[in-house]
């Protein structure tokens, strides 16, 4: 929080820390969302320039982190509007991840399904699974009452189940549904 308050102040150093901090999950929720490194990073700088640009805009220095997720998902998200380019990750960029080729296989086909959800449930979902966030945290990312957060992720879950149509596990999924706090 204090280094938040030197950057404010002008120091460029103490901006570069803050960064450099957060950086690994800021990539990973702009990948979540470009689904390519070069995009990826792209988007990635963007991040850090517009937080660099308006972090004295930041009225409350303890909300940094969440501050720049809302960043990053919104170039994500607009960043894709842009180049029209909504498309699932290429099996091969599992490959390296997974031995069990039936584990591979059902995390692409779940990740190919998520890419056709709707951003806001999308974001929900990511937030929640793939970031383990809790409810209160991602309501206050994406700015949304507690309840609309957990909806999003309910029906979001559904939507996948839905897809999916029942290829897999679904007591795994009622059983996520249900625990959705």
């Amino acid at each position: 929080m204090e280094r938040v308050k030197e950057v404010q102040r002008g120091n460029s150093l103490a901006f570069e820390s803050l960064i450099r901090k957060e950086q690994d999950k800021i990539y990973r929720i702009i990948f979540a969302y470009v689904q390519n490194e070069g995009d990826a990073i792209e988007v990635y700088q963007q991040v850090v320039l517009r937080a660099f640009e308006k972090i004295d805009q930041l009225k409350e220095p303890a909300y940094y982190s969440t501050w720049m997720i809302r960043i990053a998902i919104n170039l994500s998200i607009t960043y894709m509007k842009k180049r029209n380019r909504e498309q699932a990750v290429a099996p091969e960029v599992f490959s390296s991840l997974e031995t069990d080729e039936k584990l591979m296989d059902e995390r692409i086909d779940l990740w190919q399904a998520l890419q056709t959800l709707p951003n806001h449930y999308k974001t929900a979902l990511l937030l929640r699974y793939y970031h383990d966030y809790t409810v209160p945290q991602i309501a206050e990312i994406v700015e949304l009452p507690i309840g609309t957060a957990k909806t999003h992720i309910r029906r979001g879950l559904q939507a996948l189940r839905k897809q999916l149509k029942g290829a897999y596990n679904d007591e795994w999924a009622k059983s996520v549904e249900e625990n959705v706090e």
